[in-house]
């Protein structure tokens, strides 16, 4: 598809000749003789660029360039002046023109200016374009802060449709970063509990002593600072839900509390003797094998099981790297709002280091990521430059290189070779990251010739 290019000048020989040499680079291009013209065209077709001279009689460029900021924002403007009105041009970019270019005209720097101008509009159109995609996987799915269109995130959000309404209890497995407490988030807020309390604990962050106390409450004078009465979390969470953040860290003496609840619906405050009963369905998390925490004698296979009625495991972010542009334009968006800056999108070079990189913070290091490189963009597009170096310079030796003129079988083995390389050999997850079944990456190995 070829891009619609309008020149509009008043002078027929200038715009007949930027129409044949943009004509000459492969351009669709139209022309208009004033900026009335120009308005009317823009109005009814669809244009991707527009070169205008700056006096023009009946609407000046200056008019037709604030009528394309409003009605059109994403059509780039260049302008043409002559060296008596510089001073103009330099003020029309403030109001939105994408660069100005003097009489007479340099083609080649014209070229270059097109060229650029188109890119930027490429990239703005993708990045509204995924914006719309994430507002409409967001509607559908009813997760406004779960994010993704791969097949693992379908298949997550398929399994908490079916349990969410339940009373089953949910372990939510996955390594730090992924996003498992937004899993949790989903699971209550779907359920006939969401207008009932929502209880959070992240076990790791409390001590031993402390933590028995937070979770079932104690009596006054059970211990020293114990000066009143306190209900625990498994209390407050009465009617609703309890999410148990790394549920892996806790004690044994905990552990029996946790399972008696889970098994009998009721406990006693520390230091007390009246029982508690509650009804509370419980939601945990862990970055731990919890599997092999019980071979070591650190978790109750009892509990375990208890806990594990339903397993949501949330992938790492390389596992599902086609989920990365989605996360990127969201994080663009928020970050853009919360600084007061107007980023329209990231260019392709930063976007392939986004890709290639391993990303062992998984989510939440891309999240920090992103929003660093808002804070230090000095345009409107996120680049390269404006990448934390350990991201940036991560493209070096992860880029897959492929000659011009390879066949799509070669491109094929070379993505499946490097993929493998980067997963250490591993079938399993390069069958995942492909998004093809192991019986398949198996034939293709096989055909390729790759052991």
């Amino acid at each position: 598809m070829k891009f619609k290019i309008l020149v509009a000048d008043d002078e027929k020989n200038i715009r007949e000749g930027l129409a044949s040499a943009l004509e000459m680079d492969g351009y669709e291009v139209y022309t208009a003789s004033n900026g009335d013209e120009a308005s009317v065209f823009i109005n009814n077709n669809d244009i991707d660029l527009v070169i205008t001279d700056l006096r023009m009689p009946k609407m000046s460029g200056n008019d037709l360039l604030k009528h394309i900021s409003s009605s059109f924002p994403t059509i780039p403007v260049i302008i043409l002046t002559g060296h008596g009105t510089i001073e103009s041009a330099v003020e029309a970019m403030r109001d939105g023109a994408f660069d100005f270019i003097t009489k007479p005209v340099n083609l080649d720097r014209l070229s270059l200016l097109v060229k650029r101008a188109l890119s930027n509009r490429e990239l703005v159109l993708k990045h509204r374009m995924l914006e719309e995609e994430v507002e409409k996987l967001g509607r559908a799915n009813k997760y406004s802060k779960m994010i993704g269109k791969s097949s693992q995130m379908r298949k997550i959000f398929d399994v908490i449709q079916q349990v969410a309404s339940t009373k089953a209890s949910v372990l939510i497995t996955g390594e730090s970063g992924v996003g498992k407490e937004l899993v949790a988030d989903a699971l209550h807020n779907l359920s006939n509990r969401k207008d009932s309390p929502f209880v959070k604990v992240h076990c790791a962050a409390l001590t031993e002593s402390l933590l028995e106390s937070e979770l079932f409450g104690h009596e006054k004078g059970s211990f020293t600072g114990a000066i009143s009465d306190k209900k625990g979390r498994f209390e407050l969470a009465n009617k609703g839900s309890i999410f148990l953040d790394e549920i892996g860290e806790i004690n044994q003496s905990v552990q029996i509390k946790i399972l008696r609840v889970l098994q009998e619906r009721e406990f006693e405050r520390v230091g007390g003797e009246k029982t508690v009963s509650v009804d509370v369905r419980v939601i945990a998390a862990t970055n731990k094998d919890l599997k092999k925490e019980i071979e070591g004698g650190n978790f109750r296979e009892d509990l375990f099981y208890r806990l594990n009625v339903v397993n949501i495991h949330v992938p790492p972010l390389r596992e599902r790297r086609e989920d990365i542009s989605l996360l990127v334009t969201s994080f663009i968006s928020e970050f853009s709002d919360e600084n007061g800056k107007k980023i329209e999108g990231i260019d392709s070079k930063a976007m392939s280091a986004l890709y290639n990189y391993s990303w062992p913070g998984n989510i939440r290091e891309l999240r920090n990521c992103i929003e660093s490189a808002v804070v230090m963009c000095r345009s409107d597009f996120i680049g390269i430059d404006d990448l934390p170096p350990s991201v940036a310079e991560s493209t070096e030796g992860d880029f897959i290189r492929i000659k011009p003129g390879s066949s799509m079988s070669e491109v094929e083995r070379l993505v499946i070779l490097e993929t493998l390389k980067r997963e250490n050999g591993n079938k399993s997850k390069t069958a995942k990251i492909l998004n093809m079944g192991r019986k398949t990456l198996y034939q293709k190995l096989s055909e390729y010739g790759i052991e």
